[in-house]
């Protein structure tokens, strides 16, 4: 029998597709049209804005905010506290159109701006200024976002 959790205090918005074995815990709110992989634990006072796909096994931790268009890869960890263990938490803030790429790691209070690009196994201890695209530990700044569409056109088109 394969099974999730959801909270009864849950909002889930219309058409969200939960796979295999999720937690979704209370108070968290999902928008419309949201892909959630399987393994995922979406931890309390949640919110993920519309469009928004999240890969399996990837961790969100309480108090964090995911904007609409948003695409969170593989096993990406974000954090909630900054010097654990802490009874003060902060959640990370991720605003539209971001791409976390597969086995990121995201420090706790950390906002990444809209249309940002986080690389693969990136630790990002840092906020991400809009239209940027890190990667390496700890990230940082490699080139925009428009090189980062032109490189993806060039890949679909090869």
């Amino acid at each position: 029998m394969i099974t999730n959790f959801i909270s009864e205090k849950a909002k889930i918005g219309n058409n969200v597709s939960i796979w295999h074995f999720t937690y979704i815990g209370d108070n968290v709110e999902i928008g419309d049209n949201t892909k959630i992989g399987s393994l995922v634990h979406i931890d309390y006072d949640v919110k993920i804005g519309d469009n928004t796909k999240i890969e399996g096994s990837v961790y969100i931790p309480p108090l964090s905010r995911i904007g609409k268009n948003v695409f969170i890869g593989p096993a990406a960890v974000l954090t909630n506290d900054p010097f654990p263990m802490c009874d003060k938490m902060i959640g990370v803030t991720i605003k539209d159109n971001v791409v976390i790429g597969a086995r990121a790691v995201i420090k706790a209070g950390v906002t990444i701006e809209k249309n940002s690009v986080v690389a693969m196994g990136a630790v990002v201890t840092r906020d991400v200024p809009e239209n940027s695209v890190v990667i390496g530990s700890p990230a940082t700044i490699r080139y925009t976002r428009k090189e980062y569409d032109k490189k993806q056109l060039k890949w679909k088109e090869s």
